[in-house]
């Protein structure tokens, strides 16, 4: 009776993930078929140089420029084809009802394109220091451990305080895992477990995904990129590291920026209200960073409601009663927030009193009935 249950297994799993490709858009079913037929090219050995990166023949005089289109594709081991269409299936439900299917077509060739040259230019530059020949011919580029890495930065951009998973050091979640899995295939490739173009492929895939969505993704506002505080370079290491990561990073940015390679960031002001300030930062959207408006929202209105709460001020006069204090416009908190809202309202003034007679003084010096001066 037990034998039958890891067959039913596998027919579990083959269900699950033809349902899940079978309701994606056609953009994911284009890249799995891609895989797919990709795979099943790699039994024909004499293919595998055209279809994959080698550094020294996309240099001239061969230039086969077109393997870089065609190298992300191309997988060796079956198990690598199934993690690859997971990926993509997984891109598909998280990432394109917020971005489209265009953005992510876009993503996913930006993404490997950028890998490909990266890393047929990290094994020359390596043939150029060791003088190795074998870096150039005999190192052949291929698979999607770019795009996973992509994919686990966009994902880290999105979810970023997501829990994974609860370990005795603390709680994994998204924004770890990009360093984690990079951590882990340089061990899986000193173990031989990977070829070596894989932990090069998943450094440069974290580097490139996170440049494209940090400075040049285009938005349905028209801003580009995502330059909050949770999505910088830094945020990716540990909190002990990040402060000195900070500082490299930032130098590096501003000296791309006085070379004219980055844009400076603008904010933009809204102060269309009297009371409200809308403050847009470039690459902020609605569907990206819900969690971090709600926080913010949460913290100003902590801080209205101490401000409505303040204690009166002194009379000036001892024997005057105390009077509450009336707001004005200088004493009323400007609200800051991300979407518009209506500032709290503003205490009525009170109503001024009767006009009272003013005292008549008697001067002591003057006799009753007395005449005038």
């Amino acid at each position: 009776m037990a034998a039958p249950m890891p067959n039913s297994k596998m027919h579990f799993m083959k269900e699950q993930m033809s349902a899940a490709v079978g309701n994606s858009s056609v953009v994911v079913k284009m890249i799995a078929c891609a895989v797919v037929i990709g795979y099943l090219l790699s039994f024909v050995t004499s293919a595998i140089p055209f279809m994959t990166v080698t550094p020294g023949y996309v240099m001239p005089p061969n230039a086969r420029v077109y393997s870089f289109f065609m190298y992300c594709f191309v997988e060796l081991h079956f198990w690598h084809v199934i993690t690859d269409i997971a990926v993509v299936v997984l891109c598909g439900k998280l990432l394109e009802p917020l971005w489209g299917a265009p953005d992510m077509l876009i993503f996913f060739v930006v993404v490997n394109l950028g890998v490909g040259f990266v890393t047929a230019l990290l094994y020359i530059v390596t043939y150029l220091v060791t003088l190795n020949e074998d870096y150039l011919f005999d190192v052949h580029i291929y698979g999607m451990a770019g795009y996973i890495a992509g994919f686990c930065v966009a994902v880290k951009q999105v979810m970023p305080d997501h829990c994974v998973a609860n370990m005795p050091i603390g709680k994994m979640r998204n924004t770890h895992i990009p360093l984690a899995l990079l951590l882990i295939t340089i061990l899986l490739k000193m173990l031989g477990a990977l070829p070596g173009h894989y932990p090069c492929m998943f450094g440069s895939g974290i580097l490139i995904s996170w440049i494209y969505l940090r400075f040049y993704q285009k938005h349905s506002n028209g801003n580009r990129g995502d330059m909050g505080d949770n999505f910088s370079f830094a945020s990716f290491f540990p909190n002990q590291l990040q402060p000195m990561i900070a500082i490299l990073s930032n130098t590096v940015f501003n000296f791309l920026i006085r070379v004219k390679v980055c844009k400076k960031p603008q904010r933009r002001y809204d102060v269309s209200s009297p009371t409200t300030i809308t403050v847009t930062l470039p690459g902020t959207e609605p569907h990206d960073a819900e969690r971090r408006k709600q926080l913010a929202l949460k913290a100003l209105n902590d801080r209205l409601n101490k401000g409505d709460t303040a204690p009166a001020w002194p009379s000036m006069d001892d024997d005057a009663p105390a009077s509450p204090t009336t707001p004005t416009s200088q004493d009323t908190p400007t609200s800051i927030s991300i979407q518009t809202t209506s500032s709290p309202p503003t205490a009525p003034m009170p109503a001024m009193p009767a006009k009272l007679p003013l005292p008549e003084f008697k001067d002591p010096s003057r006799k009753e009935g007395g005449g005038g001066t």
